[in-house]
């Protein structure tokens, strides 16, 4: 049975926008990466490892990387972060998109906050399933530094077939649980927040210009205002599942884990820490994801308006 000429149109939404997605993740993570490597740092540093160095702030970070370990130390784990980040992106503006499509009725129906919260969920957890091998090699890279103990990963093929080796399948997925728990909420504070903005800015253009048509009326500003601000607000609530997944991935010391499992994380950095110790690093990455994210909503806006131009 052939499809109706709506389905084919659903089918080309949906990778329009897993398009869209990947090359907004790409240049998301070409030009922030170093703030990445310096936010996995801090959150890691709960002041008891000997092996792990200390900075006074982001930027003495940045310069202390540079100086000993080099533009190489600046983009430890670049090549997993540039995949995960493109996979990311692209699955999940394509699993979005889908639930999205499903939940209005293929169109027929404005979807209410709630929806779109679910759409976001959804998505968040699929790609969370799909990506947390890439994100617990890019940690693990990110944290070789010349103090480091343990034979060094000489990269994303050998990090992977170690782990296999010293830590089977399991290795791969550590950090799952506060990963999933983040993709999930992260994302759906995020692209909730988004589109409610895009709401309020929309009908504000739409009453000042005098006209019912939303296609043309942002611009790559309102863009990188929806794209920071929605992005500000998901850090602000979840940011604590950034800091217990980047300590459960952590290399096990002499075949021994640093932390057994979240609740452990939790337990210890509370009690050492404090709330402090589960905003560490926040800074730089407030610095790299604020501008990553208006970047990727601008990349992924305009990349969307071009592909439906074609194909109008």
């Amino acid at each position: 049975m052939s499809e109706s000429p709506s389905q084919q149109s659903g089918r080309r939404w949906q990778w329009e926008n897993a398009t869209a997605g990947a090359v907004a993740g790409f240049a998301t993570v070409a030009a922030t990466h170093p703030l990445d490597v310096v936010r996995t740092r801090f959150q890691v540093n709960d002041g008891r490892v000997s092996n792990l160095p200390t900075y006074k702030n982001t930027a003495h970070a940045i310069l202390t990387i540079a100086r000993l370990e080099g533009l190489r130390g600046l983009y430890a784990g670049f090549s997993p972060a540039v995949i995960g980040s493109t996979v990311s992106w692209g699955l999940y503006f394509f699993f979005y998109g889908r639930a999205k499509q499903r939940y209005s009725k293929n169109g027929e129906e404005k979807l209410s906050p709630g929806l779109h919260l679910a759409s976001a969920a959804e998505a968040g957890a699929l790609v969370c399933l799909c990506t947390n091998p890439l994100w617990l090699v890019k940690t693990r890279l990110q944290l070789q530094t010349p103090l480091h103990q343990t034979q060094p990963y000489s990269g994303l093929y050998d990090a992977v077939r170690t782990i296999m080796r010293e830590e089977g399948w399991r290795g791969l997925y550590k950090g799952f649980v506060p990963s999933l728990f983040l993709q999930v909420s992260h994302g759906a504070i995020q692209f909730t927040a988004y589109e409610e903005l895009r709401k309020v800015i929309v009908h504000f253009k739409q009453r000042k210009q005098n006209t019912d048509g939303a296609d043309n009326l942002l611009n790559s500003v309102d863009y990188a205002i929806l794209g920071g601000s929605s992005k500000v607000a998901a850090i602000l609530m979840t940011y604590p599942f950034q800091v217990i997944r980047a300590r459960l991935q952590q290399r096990p010391n002499d075949g021994i884990p640093r932390y057994m499992d979240s609740w452990h994380v939790v337990r210890e950095t509370a009690r050492f820490e404090g709330l402090r110790g589960f905003y560490k690093g926040i800074t730089a990455n407030l610095l790299k994801n604020t501008p990553a994210a208006s970047i990727t909503f601008i990349v992924y806006e305009n990349v969307l308006k071009f592909l439906h131009g074609k194909n109008n």
